[in-house]
């Protein structure tokens, strides 16, 4: 059965699409830690992180770079953490997160954004892209 994330990148679910390419996507995620919280995800369903092809692994972390310039001007931070937790979904998933302090990093407990935030959200990192 897909996993939730590839429901999202084949139309299946909604998403807010920050970034689309042949290897992968990154969209919004539902229970952001906080505004500008990005994962990215790789078309290809692979579970663990120390699975991914070499090629595909290098990928991710070009794109999270690229997005991580993106989200500290749309969202003005001390640094964008990353975290690869994977226990959450069976699909390898990069958080990119703005932080500003150690407390800003929480995965439990997380309220869900609505659609407007999230859309929002996704505007500004595309608009720092371009």
């Amino acid at each position: 059965m897909a996993t939730i994330f590839t429901r999202i990148i084949q139309g299946e679910f909604p998403g807010h699409f920050v970034w689309e390419d042949e290897q992968c996507v990154a969209i919004m995620t539902l229970n952001p830690m906080k505004p500008g919280h990005v994962l990215v995800i790789p078309r290809q369903e692979i579970d663990h992180w120390d699975d991914l092809p070499l090629e595909l692994a290098t990928h991710l972390m070009s794109v999270s770079q690229k997005l991580a310039k993106a989200i500290k001007q749309a969202f003005p931070c001390a640094r964008v953490g990353m975290l690869v937790v994977g226990l959450e979904v069976p699909h390898v998933h990069i958080h990119l997160v703005p932080l500003d302090r150690m407390q800003d990093i929480r995965v439990e407990g997380l309220a869900q954004a609505e659609a407007e935030e999230l859309a929002e959200a996704a505007a500004k990192i595309r608009e720092a892209l371009a």
